[in-house]
């Protein structure tokens, strides 16, 4: 009799919960559909995030459940982390602020007490590409090779504590002895793409390689960028004459940093939400992801660009953090140390 009824029970539970997912669904769809989306971008208009966002935000709502507006918002600073900050603190938990910003990738190694965020608490909705990040120079003729690098003094744009430009010039001065000075001040990719342009630096550490194919396709063209490494464990298909960092590496030390410093960089377009958001609106937010990933006219849209799309789902994106994460205490302590160092 006890059994009989426990399995009625189970029964009655089965089917109540059947009854709830369309239900929870449909309530997501009633509340997106008189919401405005709005995509935070942690950098300013024009640079490569930016045009990045705005395809994305293009064949997005027609993922969504029903089909809100869906706009960019940018808000530069310090690498991203003040939109960061922002979608930690600020904004409204309800699934209609989702952000494209860098800062909780970097938080392990870059974090500072400007940093009000726990990367892990985030609600990730996903990555939309693994990053290919270089170190390029287009105004200085003598330096061309990393070689060249060590010997002879050159300038290099930074965003600021936090942001990928700042932190592989700190590391790579550091290991190999180059003697890059950062000029700091610029609040986003886009500006310091045009202080490149303007011959105020001599060029970029960290640099994006999508968002300059984005942004300066006629540079790649002509050949005006001279590649000193790919920030990578081993050579990029897109750049195959382009030496590995890690070529450089003589030591466990250097392999080590570099590794940690290269993997807390392969997110090369995370998308998330604020912690806390109900879960049937996060399930749908990683529903619209996925789909708008595998959207024709997204993929076109990349592909008008010369960029791949190979993204990484919300799990995926946790797994990786949580394993950054899990790095030894003495290894990231060295690695801050040297970030931090001005």
């Amino acid at each position: 009799m006890i059994a009989r009824r426990m399995l009625s029970l189970a029964c009655a539970i089965g089917f109540i919960a059947g009854l709830a997912t369309p239900a929870l669904a449909d309530a997501t769809e009633d509340f997106l559909k008189t919401k405005t989306v709005t995509l935070v971008v942690g950098y300013s208009a024009g640079g490569g995030f930016d045009l990045y966002a705005r395809s994305f935000t293009k064949f997005l709502r027609n993922h969504l459940p029903g089909a809100p507006n869906v706009i960019v918002q940018n808000m530069p600073g310090a690498g991203s982390l003040t939109a960061t900050n922002y979608m930690s603190n600020v904004a409204a938990k309800d699934g209609s602020i989702i952000a494209l910003a860098r800062a909780p990738v970097m938080e392990l190694l870059a974090g500072t007490s400007s940093s009000a965020f726990d990367p892990l608490k985030l609600t990730w909705i996903g990555n939309g590409a693994a990053e290919l990040a270089v170190c390029g120079i287009l105004n200085n003729p003598n330096v061309r090779t990393l070689a060249d690098a060590q010997k002879t003094p050159f300038t290099l744009a930074g965003l600021g504590p936090g942001s990928d430009e700042d932190m592989f010039t700190k590391v790579l001065n550091q290991l190999f002895g180059l003697k890059a000075r950062l000029v700091n001040g610029y609040p986003a990719g886009a500006e310091a793409m045009l202080a490149v342009e303007r011959g105020e630096v001599d060029g970029r550490c960290g640099w994006s390689y999508s968002s300059l194919q984005m942004a300066k396709p006629q540079w790649l063209k002509d050949n005006r960028v001279s590649f000193l490494a790919a920030l990578t464990v081993a050579r990029s298909p897109k750049l195959p004459e382009t030496p590995s960092i890690m070529e450089y590496a003589t030591t466990d030390r250097q392999r080590q940093i570099l590794g940690l410093v290269i993997n807390s960089q392969m997110m090369g377009r995370p998308i998330f939400a604020p912690p806390g958001i109900p879960v049937e609106r996060t399930r749908a937010l990683r529903q619209a992801f996925q789909k708008t990933m595998k959207d024709p006219g997204f993929i076109a849209d990349r592909k008008a660009v010369n960029e791949e799309v190979n993204p990484s789902s919300a799990e995926e994106v946790e797994a990786l953090l949580k394993t950054l994460f899990e790095t030894p205490k003495e290894l990231v302590e060295e690695t801050k140390t040297i970030i931090a160092a001005r």
